[in-house]
């Protein structure tokens, strides 16, 4: 969970930098559960607005951590725009996140340091 609030409370919208696979795969779980919440909340009481909620509040972060984790691995945030390919836009994107990070300095920042 302190992943996930670091992405959202310090790194809302920073598109700068590097993200390691830690922060972003547990942004990414965390998101996810939250979204299986508020989904059924949403069942629940009949209404889709909290889900909707949750999408509007985390779409920022989670294009800028999407980001800084591409920038990590040498690559430009404007690689997510894959994502607007069906499919394989989608499979292509997690496998550049699925990849090691830069072992060493890049042009977007330093290692990120991730404690497991």
């Amino acid at each position: 969970m302190e992943w996930f609030l670091k992405v959202v409370k310090d790194n809302y919208a920073n598109f700068n930098g590097r993200a390691g696979k830690k922060e972003f795969w547990m942004f990414i779980l965390v998101y996810f559960i939250l979204s299986i919440i508020a989904g059924v909340i949403g069942n629940f009481i009949g209404t889709s607005l909290i889900y909707s909620l949750l999408g509007l509040v985390l779409f920022v972060p989670s294009i800028a951590v999407g980001t800084r984790r591409l920038h990590d691995t040498g690559k430009s945030g404007w690689w997510q725009l894959l994502n607007f390919i069906p499919i394989i836009g989608t499979i292509v994107l997690i496998v550049f996140w699925i990849q090691d990070g830069n072992e060493v300095d890049n042009q977007y920042g330093t290692k990120p340091i991730e404690n497991i």
